[in-house]
Formats: structure tokens, sequence, C-alpha cells
């Protein structure tokens, strides 16, 4: 065929099914040379030519192909029998294409998503490793503002106080440096001290003093100096391991990038070591102290020499900080400046039946503690929950935070369970590692809606749906007579009323402190919370204001950042979590009842969803308010969208275990009655184990009340009890009876109950009565719980022969985790500080023996019960539910609710046929060969497969 016989022109393509038999073009080297001229035809318009045939399919080159392209359009006509064929290729050729662009939509999304993730990562290690550089550069410059204006700027009063305070305290820290660089014979502390910069350090001990003053649970504003001096040590010591191990990683990154056996690298290093050894002969310290600084090991400086650290700079503190009195002065009169803190020692005062001794205490003046609760929000929180996922856990400290020291166990400094943790095989760990991973990347944000009806009540003063009182309870004035017993009484009301006020400042302080993280994070998309364990294997968020660990405000603030259509059973759960959290009686209600309860009070609920501050408030009647206001919204929210079975629902559903310790009894014991009394064996509606004790307790107290009070002492205590007892007395003492609550633990428990009822106003009749309780409420929990009590029993004469060979009770718990207990006796040392002698405590060789006996039982429970949360953790994941667990409530999106009940049900049947006590006592006889254990309590007749059929076992 002739090249270019016809003009160019549009054509229809051929088939694709063609073209992919093409042959390939021939290499451009074995191309041949061009052909002589030719002459140029006329063109197409001026011959009367035959159509051009359909390219042959048996010998398609490319040459034939171009020829084809640039033929006329009407020149090639396709069979009508091909035209089916060509439209089914022309699909195929859009279904393609279209693919292909999706593809493409797919990969530019994964790229925004990871240059996102890059911003977030930017942005979390900034705020590890410069949360305290960034407050100082914060002060400097507002010095720098007030110097160029001549003004202070408007600011708020603590930051004011910062303000005031950082310029002196930074310049005496400063010169503390300098004369520590100087002396040939340092102080024990100068060495940490000369590790940070002045200003960073400056900025920490402001922040560190006024955080613990804030966050007293006594509202007096005073902290001990042990306290303030090792937390404000501790402070300074992880900061400068931050930036230590910041920059080690940068290092590691150019090694990386070099090579690790690098000859430039180790010529380096070399000259480097040789340097720091030249500067030493020639006496130059400071400037060798600086590069082997740069190569220092991160060892743990100690809680001694935290101490050490932390007392000077708490006495730079209290000479550089001060306050100026507004009281009205005259003009021609100095300033009244005086010290912003204290140092004061506390005389030995009774506080709850126990004697506190004398103590050396920080105190703030007046002035300063009057500003905190209006100011807490500006405080500085340095560590926030992280933007990015948090890193995955590989040991004792590897894992969490990306540059913050992150440790695996809360250890308090105990070194047996420091060195158990590190002592076992990381494949024993796994499903630890793994559980802790899983929770730490569940994904959290602010829900905005509750937080803008929290903010709003605040603002008009609290005290409402649980919030505290902005105001204090007036104080008793004093009375006219001159009467001793008046005047006694008007002291100890006095007494109790600035008590009481003084908690509900520390209250207002720690609201203040929660609200001001939501304000921070309300406007990311989400942020997580990294994990770590107490030495029980029980998991805790490792920020310590505002998490799903806390209280109701916390809970109510806090959703999914994912969210997920509710389907059917979704709305239902949804429901029954709402009932749930408005309480009163209703959560012993079974699920029918539940839903029923929701269905009638529907119009309360879109009310409150619709006007939570100014309607009718129904939910602010409710036991948990922000989590049944949450509820509310999201309910309504489905039931007014078009279709509610896709309505997207970002809360998480609760189910909670009921009274979790005695069902991890019944079920180690196979006790049949006690299963069955906390809902292990299925039935009807929900078993309220608090509700039954408190009949019995109900029907002793009756039957003492009806004796002579002249015979029977007990009598009239009974007769002031009997109108009293109800479930909400007796619940905490049951709940804890099982985790080792003490006598006097118990009594305390139902004093505050009998108080909050208000009906005793006598404190010695309030105090007998509530001894007369205690006794009843424990005798009726040991009658019913017979197989718990054999077996806690059990578990503390074990603890108590092995802690009389001076050894701690260790085991390891069903998921791998080895478990050490702390209790040692304790012996105080002296330490001479820049400031005062203080005490300090270390752990002595001697076991504490009776803390081993009384503490194992409920430790070994809380060992179990965080190892079904954790198996439950991983089974969750693995069928891609979003899980969240604080202890033995179990959360998820209200659409996989049926789905994780099933598999907490099962992982509980699987922990369950382990045999859990037997592999106890076969490790202590490992342990301890020369001791003869008891046999282990026999067991009853309980199925525990029962569990799988029990509705209310999780609800």
């Amino acid at each position: 065929m002739p090249l270019l016989l016809y003009p160019f022109s549009a054509c229809v393509p051929p088939p694709r099914a063609l073209l992919r038999r093409l042959s390939p073009p021939p290499p451009m080297a074995a191309v041949a040379p061009p052909p002589p001229a030719v002459t140029i035809l006329p063109s197409v318009s001026t011959l009367d030519l035959p159509p051009l045939p359909p390219p042959a399919t048996d010998d398609f080159h490319w040459l034939d192909l171009f020829a084809f392209l640039n033929s006329p359009a009407d020149s090639y006509q396709i069979p009508p029998q091909d035209e089916l064929e060509l439209e089914a290729l022309e699909l195929e050729l859009e279904l393609e294409l279209e693919k292909e662009s999706e593809m493409e939509r797919a990969r530019a999304r994964e790229r925004a998503r990871k240059a996102q993730h890059r911003r977030l990562r930017q942005r979390q290690v900034k705020a590890e490793t410069e949360a305290w550089a960034r407050a100082a550069e914060e002060y400097r410059e507002i010095e720098r503002e007030m110097l160029d204006r001549r003004l202070a700027p408007a600011l708020p009063y603590v930051k004011s106080l910062f303000v005031g305070w950082f310029e002196p305290l930074r310049d005496a820290i400063a010169r503390d440096q300098d004369v520590q660089r100087r002396k040939r014979v340092k102080h024990v502390y100068a060495k940490y001290l000369l590790l940070l910069p002045a200003d960073k350090v400056a900025v920490i001990v402001m922040h560190k003093m006024m955080g613990l003053l804030m966050s007293s649970k006594d509202g007096s504003g005073s902290v001990r100096v042990v306290q303030a001096a090792h937390c404000i040590g501790e402070a300074v010591e992880r900061e400068f391991k931050v930036q230590a191990f910041f920059q080690e990683s940068r290092k590691k990154g150019k090694r990386k990038d070099q090579g690790e056996n690098d000859p430039a690298l180790e010529k380096e290093q070399a000259i480097s070591q040789k340097h720091v050894k030249s500067l030493v002969k020639r006496q130059k310290l400071s400037e060798a102290q600086k590069l082997v600084q740069q190569e220092i090991e991160l060892e743990e400086w100690g809680t001694e020499a935290q101490v050490k650290l932390g007392t000077r700079l708490i006495e730079l503190l209290l000479n550089s900080a001060f306050v100026q009195s507004p009281a009205n002065q005259s003009p021609d009169s100095s300033p009244d400046f005086r010290p912003a803190f204290k140092h004061v020692l506390r005389q030995p005062i009774v506080e709850n039946g126990k004697l506190k001794k004398k103590h050396w205490v920080i105190e703030c003046d007046p002035l300063v503690h009057e500003g905190f609760e209006s100011t807490a929000r500006h405080v500085d929180i340095p560590y926030l929950p992280m933007l990015v996922p948090p890193k995955k856990w590989k040991g004792y400290d590897k894992g969490g935070h990306l540059f913050l020291p992150s440790y695996i166990m809360r250890t308090h400094g105990v070194k047996d369970q420091k060195d158990a943790i590190k002592s076992v095989p990381r494949k024993q760990l796994r499903r630890v590692f793994e559980a802790l991973d899983i929770l730490g990347r569940t994904k959290w944000r602010v829900n905005r809606r509750i937080h803008d009806v929290v903010e709003a009540i605040w603002s008009r003063g609290g005290g409402i749906a649980g919030l505290v009182d902005k105001g204090n309870i007036p104080q008793p004035e004093r009375p006219e007579s001159e009467d001793p017993d008046e005047i006694q009484k008007w002291k100890w009301s006095l007494k109790k009323a600035r008590k009481t006020n003084r908690e509900l400042h520390a209250e207002r302080c720690d609201t203040e402190l929660k609200l001001s993280v939501a304000r921070k994070m309300r406007e990311e998309d989400g942020f997580y919370y990294p994990h770590n364990l107490d030495f029980r294997g029980r998991a805790y968020p490792m920020h310590p204001h505002l998490s799903h660990l806390g209280s109701d405000l916390c809970r109510g603030l806090l959703e999914y950042a994912e969210g997920r259509r509710l389907g059917q059973s979704g709305l239902c759960w949804l429901k029954i979590h709402l009932a749930n959290k408005y309480g009163g009686g209703i959560e012993k209600f079974s699920h029918e009842g539940k839903l029923a309860f929701v269905e009638n009070q529907l119009p309360d609920i879109f009310d409150s969803a619709a006007n939570p501050v100014d309607g009718n408030c129904w939910w602010m009647n409710a036991e948990d308010p922000f989590q049944c206001l949450a509820a509310c919204m999201d309910l309504s929210d489905a039931l007014e969208s078009s279709s509610p079975y896709l309505a997207v629902s970002h809360l998480p559903i609760h189910q909670d275990g009921s009274c979790n310790g005695l069902q991890h009894y019944a079920a180690l014991g196979r006790d049949y009655m006690g299963a069955a009394a906390v809902n292990l064996v299925p039935g009807e509606k929900p078993a309220d184990i608090y509700s039954e004790i408190a009949t019995r307790v109900l029907d002793v107290v009756r039957e003492d009340s009806m004796k002579d009070p002249a015979s029977n002492p007990t009598a009239s205590l009974a007769r002031v009890l009997a109108d009293q007892v109800d479930r909400k007395l007796v619940k905490q003492t049951v709940m804890t009876s099982v985790y080792g609550v003490t006598y006097i633990g118990a009594r305390q428990q139902i004093t505050k109950r009998l108080q909050e009822k208000g009906l005793i106003t006598d404190d010695k009749l309030l105090y007998d009565v509530s001894c007369y309780a205690t006794r009843v409420t424990l005798d009726a929990l040991g009658q019913m719980f017979q197989s718990a009590r054999g077996i806690m029993a059990w578990l503390g004469d074990c603890a108590k022969m092995i802690a009389s060979k001076n050894q701690p009770v260790k085991w390891t718990s069903p998921v791998g985790l080895p478990v050490v207990q702390p209790y040692k006796k304790y012996k105080n040392y002296m330490i001479r500080t820049s400031l005062q002698c203080l005490a300090l405590r270390r752990e002595g060789d001697a076991i504490a023996i009776q803390r081993q006996k009384a503490a194992f039982p409920p430790n070994f429970v809380h060992s179990l019960d965080s190892s079904h949360m954790m198996m439950t953790a991983i089974a969750c994941k693995e069928a891609g539910l979003h899980f969240a667990g604080v202890h033995d409530s179990f959360w998820v999106h209200a659409c996989d609710v049926d789905q994780m009940n099933q598999i907490l049900r099962e992982q509980f049947v699987e922990l369950y046929s382990m045999p859990i006590l037997e592999n106890v006592l076969e490790e202590f006889q490992m342990l301890f060969p020369a001791l003869e254990f008891p046999p282990c309590p026999p067991q009853g007749n309980f199925d525990v497969r029962e569990v799988l059929t029990s509705t209310y076992f999780f609800n």
C-alpha cells in the first residue's frame, strides 16, 4: 500500500483488539534511506477511487496503521456484523479509562493523606520538643513589647504574674549557672542545672509550681516542699531527655544517610574524643563538658538528684517572684511588694481521722491564690494528646510518644517491676504490646456541640449538670452568745465551710484545666491517647487532664473522630445507651424496658438536643448528664433524618461489666449462686447485686430496730438508719469488697453516702451509724459470696507464705505480663538541700508481709480483668471494630455493639477455659519449691459457657 495515499482527515479508529496485535515499530537504526521523489497524485475529490479496504488483520504493520489513520472517515466502512463488537470494545475502553482515573484519584488522595500526616507529625514533634522553648519566647516577646511601648499589655492575671517573674527568675538561674561553672567543687545539683538554658528552666519552674498549687486536692494553695521539688526536678530531667533524644535522632538520620560504617564519620568521632581529652588536660573543663554532654548517656537521675535540683530552683523562685498589693495606697507611699510564695512549716493536724505530721510547704500569697480559677485556662499545658498515632510499643521504654520519655509500665521507681518486664522475652509481651497499640491508635475528637453547652453553663456560674459551682458556700457568722458550746459548734462549722470552699476551689481549677485542653484540641480533626500500664496490667491514657478515663464531663466532651452508620441494631443500642446514661434505676431495666423508656421520653429528648441550656433541660436530671446529652443529640439527629438507619454516629457506646470483680471470682470458683447474682447466667432482666445486698441489709436493720435499746445498743442506731438504706448506700462498698476494701475504707464510703443524704447532722451519731451499717453490709456480702471469700483467703494464705520468706508475690497474667507486687518496708533518710533538710523514702530490703497478703487478691483479679480487656481489644481489632476500654467498660460504635458483645463473651470463655488458679499454684511451686502451698479451693458446678447466652453479662 503506498504511503500518504490520501490527504489527512479524521477517521474512525480500528477495533482495539486489532491494535493489540500490531507489530512493534522497527528500531531507528534499521530504517531504510528515503526513497526517491515521487509525483504527487491529484486529491481524492478529483479521482473516482473505490473505498479503502480495512487493514488486514493477519499482517498489520505500523506503516499500514499510519496510512489508515490518515485516510478519510467515509473511506472505511465497518461491516454491520462488527458494530456490536466495536460498541463493546468502546465501552471496555471507557471502563478502563474510568478505572485508571479512579486509581489516579486514589493515588492523589493517598498523597494528600501522607502530606497531611507529615504536617501533623511535624506539629507533634514541635509540641514535644519545643513546648517550654515557645513559652520562654512568648515571655521574651512580651518583654520586648513592654519596652517598645512602655506599657504593660492586657494579659490574663496568671500570665501577667509569669511575665513579671520570668526575667528576675531567669537572671537568678543564669547567675547560679555561672557560679557553678566557675567552681572547682560544685554542688550535687550543678551538673543538672547546667544542662538547659536559664530561660527554659525558669519557665518550667513557674509553670510546674503553679500547676501543683492549682491541682492540689484540698485547694489550700500550698504544696509540700518534697513533692514540689521532685516534680520540678523530674520535669527538668524530662525536658533534657527530650532534647537529647531529639538531637540523637537527628544524628541517627544523618548517619543513616551517610552509612553506618562511614569512615569519615568514624574519623570525626575519634577526633572529637581526642579534642575532649585535650580540653581536660588544658583545664578547659566547661568546653569539655559541652562536648561530653552531646554524647551523654540518658541514664535516670534518681529521686535524690531530682529533689536537690528542685529545691534549689524553688529557692531561686522564692527570692525572685513578688506580687504587688492592689490595696489603696497614698501617692507618696512606696508600693506594697511582697513575696508571691512562702516557705512555711505546717503544724500537725488530724484530717479524715488521720494524723498529719508537721511538714514544710510552699504556700502562695492570697493574691496568687485568688487568681487561679479565672485564669487557669491560660496556664500552658505543655504536653497535649498526640496529633498522630503513637509509636508502637516494642519494649519497656520503646513506644508511645515520639520524643517524650515514655515507659510501658508506671513503676514509680520500683526496681523489681522494671527488672521483671525488661527480663521477659519480647515475644511473651506481644499481646500486651498489641493491645496498648490498639488503644493508643483509637482516634478521638472534641464533641463541639457538648463543648458549647459546657462553656455556656460554665460562663453562667456552673452549679448544674454536675459542674462545680463557681461560688463558695457562705461561712457561718460568729454567735452573739459567748456560750462555750455555741462557740465550739461555730468553730466546727466554720472549719467545715472553709474546707468545703477549698475543695470547691480545687474542683474549679481542675474543670478549667480540662476545658483548657478541650479548647486547644477543639479544631483538630482528631487526636490520640498513648496508653501504658500499672503494675497489674490495667491500661491508662498517658494524658493527665482530658481523657475518656475521666469524669462525665470528660467523656461527654469526647467522641470518635471516625463516624459509622447506625444501622437497625445501632439505633437500638443508641437508645439503650441513652437510658443507661440517664440512670436513676433505668439502667437496671431490661433492654425492652429501656427502649420503651426512651420512646416515652422522645419529646424531652428532642427538646434537650435542640435547646440544651434554655429548654426544659430534662438531660440535667441524668446521673451522667453530659454523656446523656450527647446521646440525645445523636438520637435526635438520627430520628429527624430521612433515613435513621443511615445516620452517621460518632458516639462510643459502653458495655459495662456487672460488678466485674465478683464476675471474675464467680468464674474462678465456678460458683453458680454467685454467677447468677452478677449476670453470668442468662436471665430475662439484669440481676442487681447492689439491690440484693441492700435488701439483705434492710432486713437486718429492720429486725434490729424492733429490739429494746436498753438491752441492745444497736437498736437505736438501726432506727436512725432504717429509712436511709438503699442501693446507693451499699454500692461502692459492694463494688470494692472484692478489691480488698478494709473495714475503715468501707466505713468512710458509707459515711460519705449518709452525709450526702443530709439527714444526720450530729458528727458522733453519724460515725456510730456508719460503723453499724458497715458491719451489716460486710456480713451480708460474706454470706452471699462464700466461694469468693474462699478464693480470697487461699490467695492471701499463699501470699503470706511467700512474703514470710522475704520475697515479693509475683505471677504471670494470662496474656504474658509479669506482675510483681511492690510492697516493701521503706526506709526514711535525710538529705541536705540548699533550702532545707528533707526526708525521703527508699525501698528497704524487708518485705511488707501484711500488705503483700492483703493486696494479692484484688491485684490478682485486676490482672485478670485487664487480660480480658486486652484479649477483647485484639479480637475487636481483627474484626475491624474501633475499640476503646476503661478497665471493665468496653466501647465501640453503636453499629458494632452486637459483634463486640459476642467477642467479649467468647474471650471471657477462652480466658476461663485456662486453669488459672492451677497455673498460679504451679508457678508458685516452681519459684518456691521449699514451700508447701495449700491446694486450690474446690470449684462448683457452674459452666462458664453459659456466659455466651447471657444478655446482661456486659450491658
